[in-house]
């Protein structure tokens, strides 16, 4: 299976820099300078990294293959993507695919929803769930949050804060009631 590790933006400069959409939690060593990455589109690809920086927390990298600004703007859009090696994966890391489906309970075991997928956000990832009105809920990836992952048991569970989740009943306590 393939798992993206970066999709291509803009391209910067006239030497064939582009602007990278990390998606790979270890850049500086998916994105380390000689490595040759797979595309999809597979058409555009293999491309060879020759030069890699960081300015202001964006990564930038340069191709082998496209060494100029006209060829570096076709790559906008390209994901760069490698074969999975699931067996590296760390003890508290999953892969979206595996989220996925996944029944999503609080610490009582009450029934939030189904996981329908996984945002990557610049300061956490967001858990994706569909609840059982349909509502999509975007929860924050962390552990405070999302206390448990248990793929045996295909289920999460979410110890939400008050509010996260539609069917939360609201407290009106006797100062608000008369607003």
């Amino acid at each position: 299976m393939q798992l993206t590790v970066a999709i291509i933006g803009a391209a910067n400069g006239l030497k064939g820099d582009v602007k990278l959409d990390v998606r790979t939690d270890d850049p500086e060593r998916r994105l380390a300078v000689g490595t040759t990455l797979e595309t999809d589109p597979a058409d555009m690809g293999p491309v060879t990294i020759t030069a890699r920086r960081e300015y202001k927390g964006t990564q930038y990298v340069r191709f082998a293959e496209y060494a100029d600004r006209t060829g570096a703007e076709s790559l906008r859009g390209v994901k760069l993507v490698i074969e999975s090696d699931e067996d590296e994966a760390e003890e508290d890391a999953w892969f979206p695919h595996e989220l996925k489906g996944l029944e999503v309970l609080d610490p009582e075991g009450y029934e939030l929803g189904i996981v329908v997928g996984l945002e990557p956000m610049p300061a956490q990832d967001l858990l994706v769930v569909r609840e059982p009105d349909g509502i999509i809920t975007r929860v924050p990836f962390v552990k405070e949050i999302v206390t448990e992952v248990d793929l045996e048991d295909n289920c999460v569970i979410i110890d939400a804060p008050p509010g996260l989740f539609s069917p939360d009943e609201l407290v009106i306590s006797e100062e608000t009631e008369g607003r």
